[in-house]
């Protein structure tokens, strides 16, 4: 099973220290070696972003920052894992070594033999 984990936190407005940096690629280069990291990217800060919407058929963009967000996405990772308990596990580990207030939203990607399980699950 494949999950996405989409980081949220507080905007420091600072890099991440040497430290903290080498802490977190040694995560991703183990995570990558055992096969339940498949792709991880960080985010830019907001400034340099925009938020695109729509609603009652109007688009809106809203150049960064984002002053009324408390949390902003940081970054995201694409796991392999056999469970739900699994990814949490994998997450937890993240969380710790980003070392952040923060948490990550976890969602179990769509996969076309899923709709077998989601019916069964379902009845």
């Amino acid at each position: 099973m494949r999950f996405l984990s989409i980081y949220k936190t507080p905007e420091r407005g600072i890099p991440p220290s040497q430290e903290e940096m080498a802490k977190m690629g040694k995560l991703i280069e183990d995570e990558m070696k055992a096969g339940t990291l498949l792709a991880t990217e960080g985010c830019l800060p907001s400034a340099l972003g925009a938020r695109v919407r729509m609603s009652g058929g109007k688009v809106t963009v809203t150049d960064g920052p984002f002053t009324e967000a408390k949390e902003v996405v940081g970054g995201f990772a694409l796991l392999s894992a056999n469970s739900k308990e699994e990814a949490i596990k994998l997450v937890k580990n993240f969380l710790q070594v980003a070392g952040h207030d923060g948490e990550c939203e976890l969602r179990q990607i769509y996969e076309a033999d899923q709709d077998t399980h989601t019916k069964s699950a379902k009845s």
